[in-house]
């Protein structure tokens, strides 16, 4: 009788060291997914940012004169065409 409670003690206590291990080993694991995320986080922060300064206004009017060498029209290149109402 007293081997047999012996080997229940045993089996308990390998149980509980077994399951503090695994429980460490899951927290370990969950702090690196709460530092990856963080990082995407920050990441994903910074591309927002770099897309609002490429879309601005002034950069794409920068492309346009410099690398497409684009001008607004002279006002004697400007036409106005009338359209009547009813296609009349």
């Amino acid at each position: 009788m007293d081997g047999l409670l012996l080997l229940v003690l045993v089996i308990c206590a390998l149980s509980v060291v077994t399951s503090q291990h695994k429980g460490r080993k899951l927290l370990i694991e969950l702090q690196k997914e709460k530092e990856f995320s963080h990082q995407i986080e920050v990441e994903w922060g910074q591309l927002q940012l770099e897309q609002s300064t490429w879309a601005t206004l002034g950069r794409i009017g920068q492309i346009a004169e410099h690398k497409l060498r684009m001008q607004l029209p002279r006002v004697e290149q400007i036409k106005l065409i009338r359209v009547e109402p009813n296609g009349q």
